[in-house]
């Protein structure tokens, strides 16, 4: 009986292939037959889209949310900075620019999917929800290049969120860290000190008060004229996605 079936399939092959080539080409039913599974493979993948992201989509808004709310905080007009020598340090308003991280350079570089088009400059700050990413070395009309802060040539002004100790965080080659060197060598430091931007004058390229990272390792060096320490980065520098990029208010 199987074999009966068989035969009859092959036949009714053999037959349409004589057909389409000789009386009746059916090119008219191969047609339908192509919109008809193209349409169901769209809505499948449609379907698998929608339930595959649905949760990628939530993360997304999270994330956004999270980045709103420290942009509100950190981009505030800072009239009164704590600085050396006591005196007070004001900075330009800022605004923020969405943008997602859409390549991995040679080096700690990344690029973003926004550019000079939405008001991108060079030397700001690039950030996200949990602290700071770097700045931009590089802007396009579409697209911008970002300079890591684990980048060997980054250097970036510090302030310890405690003791209020001042100091400079480098980039190291190759570690995925940061080395922290306290102008005072006698300053206080301890495992787990929160580190954050100094900031620059005008908010260009660093602007003040964001997280850099934590006190990883304490380093000894006898007779040094500053206390050194690793830092571990509070940003996620090897899974960027939502970043915001800082730029002047037009005209400024």
């Amino acid at each position: 009986m199987k074999r009966t079936i068989v035969l009859l399939v092959l036949l009714a092959g053999v037959a349409l292939v004589a057909v389409d080539r000789t009386l009746m080409p059916l090119t008219p039913l191969r047609s339908a037959g192509s919109t008809v599974y193209g349409t169901v493979q769209s809505a499948i993948g449609s379907v698998t889209r929608s339930v595959g992201g649905e949760a990628r989509l939530r993360a997304l808004e999270q994330e956004n949310a999270r980045l709103r709310a420290l942009e509100q905080e950190n981009l505030r007009l800072r009239s009164d900075l704590r600085s050396t020598g006591g005196k007070s340090q004001a900075t330009a308003r800022l605004q923020g620019v969405a943008a997602h991280v859409v390549g991995f350079g040679q080096g700690q570089k990344v690029t973003i999917d926004a550019g000079s088009a939405a008001g991108v400059v060079r030397d700001v700050t690039v950030f996200n929800a949990d602290g700071l990413v770097g700045k931009v070395t590089w802007a396009g009309p579409a697209t911008a290049s970002v300079s890591l802060i684990t980048d060997p040539g980054s250097s970036v002004g510090a302030r310890m969120a405690d003791s209020g100790e001042l100091g400079v965080v480098t980039g190291l080659p190759g570690e995925g860290r940061l080395r922290l060197s306290l102008f005072d060598p006698n300053a206080p430091l301890r495992v787990g000190d929160e580190v954050v931007t100094l900031g620059s004058a005008g908010g260009r390229p660093y602007v003040a008060g964001l997280p850099i990272g934590a006190v990883e390792r304490i380093e000894s060096v006898p007779g040094a004229a500053t206390r050194t320490a690793l830092v571990r980065p509070a940003a996620r520098l090897s899974a960027l996605d939502l970043v915001a990029v800082v730029v002047p208010e037009p005209g400024r």
